[in-house]
């Protein structure tokens, strides 16, 4: 006999040991299925390293890595990579030499080709489930909760990801796990990828489930929190360190440490309402998704990319700049890739900051620096002239020429929808006057970085065509084909 635990219309759970079937808000669960209910978290296995070897398959089964910006850092290793003891962050010249006499073979981010296959992923996901909330480019959340079982318990927004059309149906009734394995064959079969799934009550709960399978390959990839308590045969969140939580960061848990909660259980036996008194409400409901009552709700889809406190675009360059010449030619393409993306989900700005920064040592020793600028908008605005006035504004508040700077970035603070502004007549918030609508389509027409406000619309050549062509731009010297997004770029099958 099975136990199913559903949740109830006041967010707590109930359980129903007896009878055949158990009732939710008038639906019918499966006893067979303890798992029906609960979410799913899939999560690509080294995603930008698995891209790599989508279109190389040499790559497969070697040690790949995956370099930040400029080539600096390793972001992304392969399993071969990690058990060879490459850990991540270390920066690349370091052991450059150690990887070539080791066979190593390191990729520079290819973001176009990541960014691709992220959304061809989550569109194979979608079409198991009902409900599906992106997270983040490598990892969903997917559920069954529909739109009328959400209004049940109180709950009436759209959530992300839901869907019109009904999910896949096998021909017969499988469980929620065999249908996560289905998925993640479909996932490798269509897009190349491998996903990892945990499967729980709490999303919570879930990230941990998601870590063990990755670690041990359970049941081909996916397991669920039942399963692995009935494996271990002892509490899960014994083995799971504090800093592992996810919602715990680095600065809080030396906190929680230096109060005796070292690990995940430690936590999850603590008071809530003393957790909240002396933290925070957000770690309370940390507490109770471990103890499986479900109090994370979905956040905004990040395939949508929707900002609502601030927009940034920040880059390091290939080569550092002092003069501010060069330097406003670099805030002037940040400030449009900006502005394009405050358009897209139709907010404004009241507000835009400049901040640059230095290396680790410079000519006058003042080591690794960072300083900002700012520039107050008269109005609300979504205009790319405006925008890039205001950034060479809060530019000149902020750079000391001279001083040898790698990286800068722009960020529009102050966001609110537009269709939310409504000032008095004479405080219109200043409107885009339809430049960038022609840009937009001189660059659709003709390919991205044709056109554009000061420096921005100077391009590349060769391979770098449709990026910006200066000397300053990011070094990707080992990019591999972005054979998804440029023609020109495509694999070629000979058979």
């Amino acid at each position: 006999m099975v136990e199913v635990r559903i949740m109830n219309g006041s967010g707590e759970l109930s359980g129903n040991p007896s009878g055949n079937h158990s009732h939710d808000r008038g639906r019918d669960i499966a006893v067979d299925d303890p798992d029906r209910g609960c979410i799913a978290l899939a999560d690509a296995n080294s995603f930008f390293a698995s891209c790599e070897c989508v279109f190389d398959p040499s790559l497969v089964g070697r040690p790949v890595v995956v370099l930040s910006n400029n080539d600096g850092c390793v972001v992304a290793r392969s399993a071969q990579a990690k058990a060879m003891g490459i850990p991540e962050g270390v920066p690349w010249f370091k052991i450059r030499e150690w990887a070539a006499d080791h066979g190593v073979v390191a990729r520079s981010s290819n973001y176009e080709l990541y960014a691709s296959l992220s959304a061809r992923m989550m569109s194979v996901m979608r079409r198991f489930f009902v409900h599906q909330e992106v997270y983040s480019i490598d990892e969903c959340f997917l559920a069954d909760n529909t739109r009328s079982e959400r209004a049940a318990t109180g709950d009436l927004s759209a959530a992300p990801g839901d869907s019109p059309r009904e999910p896949y149906e096998s021909p017969r009734r499988e469980t929620f796990a065999e249908r996560c394995l289905r998925m993640r064959t479909a996932v490798f079969q269509g897009v190349g990828v491998p996903v990892s799934v945990g499967i729980a009550p709490t999303k919570t709960l879930a990230k941990i489930t998601n870590h063990w399978v990755k670690k041990h390959d359970a049941r081909h990839g996916v397991d669920s929190w039942s399963g692995l308590c009935r494996t271990l045969n002892h509490d899960p969140l014994r083995d799971v360190e504090v800093t592992d939580i996810w919602g715990v960061g680095r600065r809080l848990a030396p906190r929680l440490m230096s109060h005796g909660i070292l690990t995940a259980a430690d936590l999850r036996d603590c008071d809530p309402a003393t957790i909240r008194r002396q933290y925070s409400v957000l770690l309370e409901q940390t507490v109770l998704e471990l103890r499986g009552i479900r109090c994370i709700g979905d956040e905004s889809d990040a395939a949508q990319g929707k900002r609502t406190t601030q927009i940034m675009c920040s880059r390091m360059f290939s080569h550092s700049i002092t003069d501010e010449e060069t330097m406003r030619q670099a805030v002037a393409v940040y400030a449009q890739k900006a502005t394009r993306r405050l358009m897209r989900q139709h907010s404004l700005c009241s507000e835009v900051s400049v901040f640059c920064g230095t290396g680790p040592t410079d000519d006058y020793g003042t080591g690794r620096m960072m300083v900002r600028g700012c520039a107050s908008l008269d109005d609300p605005t979504d205009d790319p002239l405006r925008i890039c006035q205001g950034a060479y504004e809060a530019l000149r508040q902020c750079m000391v020429p001279g001083l040898k700077y790698v990286r800068a970035g722009v960020m529009l603070s102050g966001l609110l929808q537009a269709d939310d502004y409504q000032p008095l007549e004479g405080f219109e918030a200043k409107r885009d006057t339809g430049l960038s609508d022609t840009m937009e389509q001189i660059n659709k027409r003709f390919g991205s970085a044709h056109v554009g406000i000061g420096y921005g619309g100077v391009r590349g050549t060769g391979r770098w065509d449709g990026d910006t062509g200066a000397s300053w731009s990011m070094r990707r010297s080992m990019m591999s084909p972005r054979c998804t997004t440029r023609w020109n770029e495509m694999a070629v099958v000979r058979a």
